[in-house]
């Protein structure tokens, strides 16, 4: 996984709550044995008409949001179950940043398997981001959102082991190995302690 420490750039609203892991990514999407082409599923069931041709009117098919970096989503975004595909799915669309006032929990613990900032802001502060519209840029090093237009700054709060695995790229296992040399020490101390445990 790549380091990151701040995403800039345009933020799509798709303000609608308790959006599902299913409604991200319905599970005809997730059938294939490998990851490729998840983004072709996203959000499937409202991007696409009955005749599978996409829907102008869903804000993902505007021409003013197809770079967008950033998806501001409505309270419970991610909610249902465990599907690691969704937020896989939005990465593979170009998304590094979801900002909602809330997030299933599950979903919001993958983002940072998958490269996402998941930003919990307040949903009054979503909705105005969404109306003012252009670029915003979401700093993981500040733990804050700028309004590039207006400077306008917005603190959140990330749990301090999984923000340090986007800064430095990091899985669980890679984040687990940083801290061999204590692990090793460990070892050696329990070893002359419980010899016995080591036979």
């Amino acid at each position: 996984m790549e380091a990151l420490r701040q995403v800039t750039g345009i933020a799509a609203p798709l303000l609608r709550a308790n959006v599902d892991t299913d409604q991200i990514i319905p599970t005809r999407f997730l059938t294939r044995t490998s990851e490729e082409g998840l983004h072709e599923g996203l959000f499937a069931e409202w991007a696409t008409r009955a005749d599978g041709t996409p829907d102008p009117g869903f804000v993902l098919n505007q021409p003013a949001f197809k770079e967008a970096r950033i998806l501001l989503g409505g309270p419970n975004f991610g909610c249902g179950s465990s599907r690691e595909g969704a937020p896989r799915a939005l990465r593979q669309r170009g998304f590094r940043s979801v900002i909602a006032p809330s997030f299933g929990d599950i979903f919001y613990n993958n983002c940072f398997r998958s490269g996402i900032v998941p930003v919990r802001l307040p949903q009054e502060t979503v909705e105005a981001l969404a109306r003012q519209g252009g670029e915003l840029t979401v700093s993981v090093d500040h733990c804050a959102v700028r309004v590039e237009a207006t400077g306008e700054m917005h603190a959140f709060l990330l749990p301090k082991l999984l923000r340090r695995m986007l800064q430095e790229g990091l899985d669980e296992v890679a984040l687990t190995l940083t801290q061999q040399a204590a692990m090793d020490a460990f070892r050696v101390r329990d070893r002359a302690l419980r010899p016995w445990a080591y036979l």
